[in-house]
């Protein structure tokens, strides 16, 4: 397959049948993995339930409250939702009406905190033929396509608002489909949505769900406006003076900037790896790498985090091989196969840890990662 699909490839979907070097679905407890400053020891052992009891298909996003407890989501139609402690106790599960929960955002709203919950669209198949499972037209395959959504939830799962597919206002054709796959919180409480596994859109909305703008998609005369596989979004608050939009074309492996009312202002490369959103700890940020490519192919169980800095510049690739820059340029990036399989979604506490779901990892539970 192409480096670049010629259509969003979802979550669910691997993007190439190319096998990596053999590796053990047993992580070694205790693994020391990143480089500098940003070392961690691997504790696979963290999240780990009864699956009989609390089963997880992919755990796709994390979030934390202002308790410390650990929120994720996960496309298992048992529960939607698992709640942890930040040793790894599981406090509660809730949720079977988010059948591809996919990004989880907490926020804090005239003080008190509430959850956006973004379902992606994609479903299990009750026809599923037990065989089929990249055969995305088919009828048969394990999971099919439908129209995604938004929820707003209290923290404990109460339903507040729901958006849905903007054709209902005039926004979206028909035959356009809507998978959201992200959410961004402005401080002023805007809402911006990316579209990644469907048109490929940012769709900024107001605080109550009314539509403001959209952006990005595909054929726009300057083509950084572009978007392809758009699948995380977060505000770069770094600078309290100049608040604006981080925004991953995970297709075209890069990252764009975007301000808060949609110009674009620029593009960060990151040379081969099939990123996710930003999420930020100081001055950093951390982005999950679901897949990375190797001699021109995008392979499965590649996956990664990169860490940039204040430049937004590589500085730690966690699982991966060190950043190397050459004459400014970041050099291609790729696994060094330690630990992952696929990386989609992350949370850092204020301690250093870091609690990372991932994707088509064997129905894993979370990772944490503890700082060396």
């Amino acid at each position: 397959m192409e480096t670049t699909p010629s259509k969003p490839t979802p979550s669910i979907h691997a993007p190439s049948k190319i096998k990596p070097p053999p590796k053990s679905n047993i992580y070694p407890h205790g693994l020391i993995v990143g480089q500098g400053k940003f070392q961690y020891r691997v504790n696979c052992e963290w999240g780990m339930q009864d699956s009989e009891k609390y089963p997880v298909e992919n755990c796709h996003d994390l979030a934390m409250d202002s308790q410390g407890r650990i929120f994720l989501v996960t496309d298992h139609p048992q529960n939607n939702v698992l709640i942890y402690s930040r040793t790894g106790e599981l406090l509660d599960a809730w949720g079977t009406m988010f059948p591809c929960a996919h990004s989880i955002r907490i926020v804090n709203e005239n003080g008190e905190e509430v959850i956006y919950l973004v379902d992606s669209g994609w479903i299990t198949n009750r026809k599923w033929d037990g065989v089929s499972t990249d055969a995305w037209d088919s009828p048969t395959n394990k999971v099919i396509a439908q129209s995604g959504f938004i929820a707003k939830l209290t923290l404990d799962g109460r339903l507040i608002f729901t958006i849905g597919h903007p054709q209902t206002i005039g926004v979206y054709t028909p035959d356009q489909p809507f998978r959201p796959t992200d959410i961004a919180v402005a401080p002023n409480g805007d809402l911006y949505v990316t579209d990644g596994y469907g048109s490929d859109y940012v769709l900024h909305y107001s605080s109550n769900g009314q539509f403001i703008r959209r952006w990005g998609g595909a054929n726009n005369a300057n083509a950084e406006c572009n978007l392809v596989n758009t699948h995380g979004i977060e505000v770069d608050l770094r600078n309290p003076n100049d608040p604006h939009l981080i925004v991953s074309s995970r297709g075209e492996c890069k990252l764009k900037q975007f301000n808060l009312d949609g110009t674009y202002r620029g593009t960060i490369d990151t040379a081969g790896a099939h990123i996710g959103g930003p999420v930020f700890s100081g001055d950093h940020f951390f982005a999950p790498v679901c897949w990375s490519n190797i001699n021109g192919k995008t392979v499965d169980n590649s996956g990664f985090i990169s860490v940039f800095d204040k430049n937004n510049k590589v500085v730690t690739n966690i699982g991966g091989a060190a950043p190397c820059y050459k004459n400014g340029q970041l050099q291609p990036m790729c696994s060094s196969w330690d630990v992952f399989n696929h990386c989609h979604g992350l949370c850092v506490d204020g301690n250093g840890f870091v609690y990372v779901g991932q994707w088509r990892a064997n129905q894993t539970y979370p990772i944490r990662l503890e700082p060396v």
